[in-house]
C-alpha cells in the first residue's frame, strides 16, 4: 500500500474561513484572562502561521501589545526539530502571565511544547488542533484528524506553489 500524499486528505481553508474561525477563537478567549475583567495583557503570534489569527484575536479583544516568536519546526512540508529563531521582547512576556500565544494549528505539538517550556504561564490558543498536539493547547476551535493536511490561504495560489525563496 502506498502512503497518501498531503493533498489526498486535505482541508482547504479560505481567507473568509480563517477570519471566521479566528473571531470564534477570540470569542472563546474573551473575559477568560487573568487581568481585571478577564482581560489579557498581550498577544504573541507564532510566526508565520499564527500572524493572521493573532491579528484578528488582538483586534477583537482590543489588545494593543502584540509581538511575535519565530519558531521553525517545518521546512515547507517536512518536520524538523523545533528551534526559536526570534523570541518576543523578554520584558513584555516574562513567564507568560496574561499572555496569549496564538498559532494557526497545533499538529504534533513540538512547537507549542517548546513555547510552553519557555513561557509556562502563557495561555496557548490555536484555530485548529490535531489529536497529537491537542494536549499542548489550552483553547482551540476546530479539531481535524492527524492525517489531514491543512491548506491555509497564505500558502495557496490556485494550486500549491513553493515560496519564491528556496526554489532551485
Amino acid at each position: 500500500m502506498t502512503e497518501r500524499l498531503p493533498h489526498e486528505k486535505g482541508f482547504h481553508v479560505s481567507w473568509d474561513q480563517i477570519h471566521r474561525d479566528a473571531r470564534a477563537l477570540a470569542w472563546r478567549l474573551d473575559r477568560q484572562g487573568p487581568g481585571p475583567d478577564g482581560s489579557w495583557r498581550a498577544v504573541v503570534a507564532i510566526t508565520r502561521g499564527g500572524m493572521a489569527p493573532a491579528m484578528i484575536v488582538a483586534r477583537e479583544l482590543d489588545i494593543r501589545v502584540v509581538d511575535t516568536i519565530s519558531v521553525k519546526s517545518y521546512d515547507h512540508q517536512a518536520r524538523s526539530e523545533a528551534e526559536v529563531l526570534k523570541p518576543p521582547v523578554a520584558e513584555m512576556i516574562g513567564e507568560g502571565e496574561g499572555v496569549l500565544i496564538i498559532d494557526d494549528l497545533v499538529d504534533t505539538g513540538k512547537t507549542l511544547e517548546l513555547v510552553r517550556r519557555l513561557y509556562p504561564k502563557a495561555h496557548c490558543a490555536t484555530v485548529y488542533a490535531k489529536p497529537k498536539g491537542r494536549p499542548m493547547v489550552d483553547t482551540y476551535i476546530t479539531e481535524v484528524s492527524q492525517d489531514t493536511w491543512i491548506f491555509f490561504p497564505w500558502d495557496m495560489a490556485l494550486q500549491y506553489v513553493e515560496p519564491f525563496r528556496g526554489r532551485p
